[in-house]
């Protein structure tokens, strides 16, 4: 299954970057952007809309009206930290559900669990690569030719959980190296690739003829969804 992919706009650097984490971390694929720019253009392939009503530029509630109007069938969820009647009112006359701030990242979630059920997009917490599963919720990586769970230390899964968070995407060492271990990349430096060829030996068929890890040679890595 496909991992539900959110087009979310919020202009605070701070509330957009524990968010955007904790539904990453929930396995939905993020598009987070900071203004309502180039959102008439993302929604097509959007799932779900979270969107902010204070914008630089034009508001939340002229953004969310032409997103509804380019996309009426991609529920939009609203976030504001106005909780005035009148300001619900107006984003419920196209919004689908209005949350308001400061909220706990679980209600965010389950509200956006709700808008996919009623949509028919339920939300996967199963992902399936090859003959491997993971399941998001629960953090294991089982292998389906035998059932059997799949180990992983603790640099192997966050290299792994990095690749599955930006589906499709040719990821490059320095992009993988610094997320992960949050420093800079140093040019020749082999501890990255060392952890993906321990990687590819737990999770791979064949490592030596990878199949869910593909190298990208000259560039870096890639996982298909």
């Amino acid at each position: 299954m496909k991992m539900r992919r959110i087009l979310y706009i919020e202009d605070d650097l701070e509330i957009g970057s524990w968010v955007k984490d904790d539904l990453e971390q929930r396995g939905f694929n993020i598009q987070w952007l900071k203004t309502g720019e180039g959102a008439e253009k993302a929604v097509i392939n959007s799932d779900l809309v979270v969107l902010d009503v204070m914008l630089p530029g034009l508001d939340g509630f002229t953004v969310g009206q032409r997103l509804k109007k380019e996309a009426p069938r991609v529920p939009i969820l609203m976030l504001s930290a106005r909780t005035a009647v009148d300001d619900k009112l107006q984003g419920l006359q196209f919004a689908d559900d209005y949350v308001t701030k400061p909220f706990h990242p679980d209600e965010l979630a389950a509200r956006i669990e709700v808008l996919l059920r009623r949509s028919g997009l339920s939300v996967s917490n199963e992902i399936k690569l090859g003959h491997i599963c993971v399941n998001l919720s629960e953090n294991t990586i089982i292998d389906q030719r035998n059932g059997e769970e799949i180990i992983l230390t603790g640099k192997q899964y966050q290299i792994f959980m990095h690749f599955i968070k930006h589906p499709n995407q040719i990821l490059t060492k320095e992009q993988i190296y610094e997320s992960v271990w949050g420093e800079q990349y140093m040019e020749g430096d082999k501890t990255l690739m060392v952890h993906i060829r321990y990687l590819r030996e737990k999770i791979e068929i064949n490592p030596g003829s990878p199949e869910i890890i593909e190298t990208i040679r000259g560039i870096g890595y890639r996982v298909k969804q």
